[in-house]
């Protein structure tokens, strides 16, 4: 009995480390690009949010703090349902 207890709770934590791993962290290539990206930022934790979602999905952020999307047309060139730019 205590063996199956045992495994069922070992089970359990792997399951569901593997299912936070993706949503705590990014690359550490993104982190840093978006670190710097957003640093003058108003709203850091969400331009963080957004910038490592285009950063996965594109493989570049823009230089600089702001502007620059030339430099990546995957980052300019991604829109929100509104038809925004989703990138900061």
């Amino acid at each position: 009995m205590k063996l199956r207890f045992t495994t069922v709770v070992v089970c359990s934590l792997i399951l569901s480390f593997s299912l936070l791993e993706p949503a705590m962290a990014g690359s550490p290539f993104c982190d840093s690009k978006c670190a710097e990206r957003c640093k003058l930022a108003g709203v850091q934790d969400r331009c963080l949010k957004y910038c490592g979602i285009c950063c996965e999905d594109c493989k570049c952020v823009p230089s600089g703090t702001y502007g620059n999307k030339h430099e990546c047309p995957c980052y300019r060139d991604k829109v929100n349902k509104k038809g925004k730019p989703k990138c900061p």
